[in-house]
């Protein structure tokens, strides 16, 4: 994945025709892309994400929805390397979102498989304060193992609910047996696809006891597959652009967003939209938490 030949190889900084991307302490946000791709159990590809959303993220106005979030700054770090296992990148992933907290910035990871997710919760872990973890997906991903590894995508909110962080889940349509007893013993609060389809949502999503701290994982197969088909695992009913942007909203009520992540995008050389709708979805996060902070 993302040798030279690559329609995604020597990607830009994040939207950085328009906006001159910023030294790490003048930025607050930074942009970690995280090439990883080894679980992948359907249709692969994850490993270019991150460099397609670079990419993708040179086409888009600066100014959306009535200000220019990128005036904040925005830092587009080296790609983690994501050759070695899978605990040894879960450190470097940990390390690298452990840098940029230190500096009171906000990490954006570029995915890459939605394993990676655990890293950065690691790293907020060690900062000893209360949060919670805020999921957009088509799955549940609360499988104890899958294929012999417990950290594949499909397990890596059983390993977060393992360290005893609550997390909220929006848009889930599909999940095995074992995964809705799991979560119905656990107690683990959610709003799938289907209840936002017949009802939308409620004007407040979050439980009142939620940590005031989220952090947002993103993976756009939450979105529906008609304008999210870059996906390995697509699932038909997901949400439509608006409806996530809806959740995003709602979920950052009276809550600090401390961090996100947008991952499992996996890019269909020369079909530019899905990798376009992602990178848009990123500067979206970054308007809505700047925002919600003011």
């Amino acid at each position: 994945m993302n040798d030279s030949s690559s329609p995604f190889a020597n990607p830009p900084a994040f939207h950085s025709d328009d906006l001159p991307p910023r030294e790490p302490e003048d930025a607050t946000f930074h942009v970690i892309p995280i090439p990883w791709e080894t679980s992948v159990s359907y249709g692969d590809g994850t490993g270019d994400g991150p460099n397609a959303i670079l990419h993708a993220s040179t086409q888009l106005e600066a100014f959306i929805d009535g200000g220019v979030p990128g005036r904040a700054g925005i830092y587009t770090a080296p790609p983690i390397e994501c050759d070695s296992n899978a605990p040894e990148t879960l450190d470097r992933i940990r390390a690298a979102t452990a840098q940029t907290l230190q500096m009171e910035k906000i990490p954006i990871l570029l995915g890459g498989e939605h394993a990676l997710t655990l890293g950065p919760i690691l790293a907020i872990k060690e900062r000893n304060i209360p949060f919670g973890v805020v999921q957009f997906d088509a799955h549940a991903d609360l499988r104890d193992s899958y294929q012999g590894n417990k950290h594949s995508h499909a397990c890596v909110m059983k390993r977060i609910v393992d360290l005893g962080i609550p997390i909220f889940q929006i848009g889930v349509r599909a999940l095995s047996e074992a995964e809705h007893d799991f979560r119905q013993s656990r107690n683990i609060a959610h709003i799938d696809a289907d209840e936002i389809a017949r009802s939308g949502f409620p004007e407040t999503i979050l439980p009142a006891d939620f940590p005031k701290n989220i952090f947002i994982t993103f993976d756009v197969d939450g979105l529906d597959p008609s304008i999210m088909p870059s996906t390995g695992t697509p699932e038909p009913g997901g949400l439509n652009w608006y409806q996530a942007i809806e959740g995003l909203q709602n979920a950052m009520k009276r809550r600090t967003v401390i961090g996100a992540d947008v991952v499992e995008l996996a890019p269909i050389p020369g079909f530019h939209a899905p990798d376009f709708t992602a990178a848009k979805l990123v500067y979206k996060l970054m308007d809505l938490i700047l925002k919600n902070r003011n």
